[in-house]
């Protein structure tokens, strides 16, 4: 007998599913015990798998999913969301992981090629630096991979833990290629998640190098950069328990956010000093 089961003429066994759908039984096992396509049916005696030709775009679906290399975790974020800024999140960060991974192996390729062609000997072959190009797309991706985490809502400490290496990385890689204003960003984004991890030291000490480097060059800032380096030293005393100084700096940027010409570089500041309550 069959248990939880449809109407038997809209069932097959899951070797026909897996042929309808390009899906291996193996496979078809293994998401059922993630619970990401569970079988329509299943013979209580046998243990054998019924599904639904209602569960073919599902099934599909996933075909979709795994084939363009999502984790079944996201997979399985995807098919349970109906919100279209959660799924367009899952897939930007995909996207991002992607296209990092796409350009190491482009940059593998260009390796091989002169091992294969007999120009280089592998004996004796040094691994060259990091090119100025790479430097800036792994700076970007691991600033907005960190600002995604800054965001996520319920972050775990594993994913803290990311948050707060992801930072530093791309300070880093600015640190190789950037101008004075990349670098002060980098610095200021140290300073923000040290601040929400309640690393008051940190935070200080990345938000004051902010403000060094906004000082020493402001002819390549942008007008956010200054109350910017404010707000970070505003946060970071705020989490160090200095009420004095988090006021202090707190009025300067709003001072300064107050000359911002483009409405939406202010609009972002105003809303960061918001959170600043002192």
């Amino acid at each position: 007998m069959l248990r939880a089961m449809e109407a038997t003429s809209t069932l097959m066994p899951i070797g026909r599913f897996a042929r309808v759908t390009g899906l291996s039984v193996k496979a078809l096992r293994h998401y059922d015990e993630l619970g990401l396509l569970r079988p329509a049916g299943v013979d209580a005696d046998t243990g054998y798998r019924w599904y639904s030709t209602g569960q073919v775009e599902r099934a599909e679906t996933i075909r979709l999913l795994r084939r363009l290399e999502l984790t079944l975790d996201d997979i399985a974020t995807v098919l349970a969301t109906d919100d279209p800024s959660e799924l367009r999140s899952v897939l930007l960060d995909h996207q991002r992981r992607t296209a990092s991974r796409s350009a190491e192996l482009k940059s593998v390729l260009q390796r091989l090629q002169p091992l294969l062609d007999g120009k280089e000997q592998i004996m004796g072959t040094r691994a060259e630096a990091l090119d100025a190009e790479t430097h800036k797309r792994l700076g970007v991706d691991l600033f907005n991979r960190t600002w995604t985490l800054i965001e996520k809502e319920g972050r775990t400490p594993e994913e803290d833990d990311e948050m707060l290496h992801c930072t530093h990385a791309s300070a880093y890689h600015w640190l190789q290629v950037g101008t004075a204003a990349n670098r002060a960003r980098s610095e200021w984004q140290c300073s923000r998640v040290n601040a929400i991890l309640g690393r008051p030291e940190a935070a200080l000490a990345h938000a004051r190098r902010c403000l060094e480097l906004v000082e020493s060059e402001p002819e390549v800032m942008e007008e956010f950069d200054l109350p910017a380096a404010y707000e970070a030293l505003a946060r970071a005393q705020l989490v160090a328990g200095d009420l004095t100084e988090a006021r202090h700096y707190r009025e300067l940027g709003v001072a300064e956010t107050a000359k911002i010409a483009g409405e939406e570089d202010r609009r972002i500041m105003e809303t960061d000093f918001a959170t600043i309550r002192v």
